[in-house]
């Protein structure tokens, strides 16, 4: 078996404080993450739990809402993105950090004076903010590390940094599932600014360290007659579109947000279904600490395994043969834990395993590919079909009301599942075929 800690000891001697800073970094942001995403769940599952949610004359489950916050937190991520590039502009490495830092630091001490007594629009507010927080700090941190690395450091150091975020995600969910019941939302909004305040200490020492001995190797895109079109997304379309093989990566990432929707909106019914009050709480926790535990255990032990012995299309197919068990178990027999664990099928192999086959067939890209096409791919079509998943899903809940009938929306994700397999194994085996030739 290929030994999963390979990445993390060839880390080069004068390379490790830097290696261990950015690990820090990751495992910081990613646990106050996996704090959030949690509260801002349970915190919204609950407030609408008993009442459910009127959007004009239509009645939604807590659930259903959810669903539409989904599509508002698209809309709060074009704008991060914008907000980003303009920052990015003016501002690198560790003064990025400080500034979204800074921003953060002053949502926690907001959220930290209302969230005991939640509102409405604090609800939506803090909900919100929870995806906001994963946009701009994990864009703030791939930022300030490509730009940080010459290439085949990067390569050595990916396997320790990389363990920081998913380490991140354990920590994070298991301490709120151990402390749930002990402290309250507001303590929590202050632990997370004391993450904040710590981020901003490693950032300058990262960033200091760079600045004493810049890399001189890092390779940049050399310059490219100016498209004919000025819109980026429209000349990443053109290439993806043009080959089989980025729009076999598309079906990849597109199928993956339409099932992952599905799949987490029947694991937020299932909870709203079976509990009430500070149970959802407690359920959720849970469930998040056991999938960040599985995705680590994957990271360490299979990611690599996998790659290295059966190559990327077995890695590429686990993902969905996990969410097509999971469907068909869901289907069968949609009990709590079984609803529960439908987020342990989908996150547990998506933040592990999945994710490191994804980016890996990029690799035998162009270099045009490899920035335009990836964007498109990874900000258009991920929201798209997510849009989409969220239109499939209220459709259909607002014609079948009864929480029996969720069980049927996992006829939809088996049906996307065929197509997300014969997607993923024309990618491996055309990568096969490229890097071979």
């Amino acid at each position: 078996m290929a030994n999963p800690f390979k990445a993390v000891m060839s880390v080069h001697r004068q390379e490790l404080p830097f290696a261990l800073l950015m690990f820090s970094y990751f495992f910081l942001v990613i646990a106050s993450f996996w704090v959030l995403k949690p509260m801002k769940k349970t915190l919204f599952l609950s407030y609408y739990d008993q009442t459910g949610f009127d959007l004009l004359s239509w009645h939604l489950t807590a659930a259903q809402a959810e669903l539409v916050a989904k599509v508002l937190n698209m809309v709060v991520a074009f704008l991060a993105v914008t907000v980003f590039t303009l920052t990015v502009r003016r501002f690198r490495r560790q003064q990025l950090t400080l500034v979204f830092c800074m921003f953060c630091m002053v949502c926690y001490i907001l959220f930290s004076l209302v969230i005991n007594h939640p509102t409405g629009i604090m609800v939506w507010a803090f909900y919100l903010f929870g995806d906001l927080f994963n946009t701009l700090m994990v864009a703030t941190f791939f930022a300030f590390l490509n730009d940080s690395v010459t290439p085949d450091a990067a390569k050595r150091m990916y396997g320790l940094v990389g363990l920081g975020g998913v380490a991140g995600g354990v920590f994070g969910t298991t301490t709120l599932s151990v402390w749930v019941d002990r402290i309250d939302p507001a303590a929590w909004m202050l632990i997370c600014l004391g993450a904040a305040v710590l981020i901003v200490v490693v950032s300058q020492l990262a960033g200091h360290m760079v600045e004493r001995d810049p890399p001189t190797e890092i390779e940049t895109p050399a310059p490219e007659p100016a498209a004919a079109s000025a819109n980026p997304a429209s000349e990443g379309a053109r290439l993806a579109f043009r080959s089989p093989y980025l729009l076999a990566i598309v079906g990849i990432v597109g199928f993956y947000e339409i099932v992952s929707t599905i799949m987490d909106f029947q694991f937020s019914a299932t909870i709203a279904h079976y509990l009430d009050g500070p149970d959802i709480g407690r359920q959720i926790s849970l469930v998040f600490t056991i999938t960040n535990w599985t995705s680590m255990i994957v990271q360490l032990f299979l990611t690599s395994y996998i790659m290295t012995r059966f190559g990327l299309t077995v890695a590429l197919l686990v993902l969905p043969v996990a969410a097509f068990t999971g469907s068909i178990t869901f289907m069968a027999l949609p009990i709590l834990w079984i609803g529960s664990l439908l987020n342990t099928a989908d996150n547990g192999f998506s933040y592990s395993i999945n994710q490191s086959a994804k980016e890996a067939l990029y690799v035998p890209a162009t270099r045009e590919e490899k920035y335009k096409a990836k964007a498109f791919i990874d900000m258009f079509v991920q929201r798209f079909a997510k849009a989409l998943a969220v239109g499939v899903t209220l459709a259909v809940t607002t014609i079948f009301t009864e929480f029996s009938s969720i069980r049927w929306l996992s006829l939809v994700t088996i049906l996307i599942l065929v197509g997300w397999i014969v997607a993923a194994r024309y990618a491996g085996r055309s990568f096969k075929a490229k890097t071979l030739s």
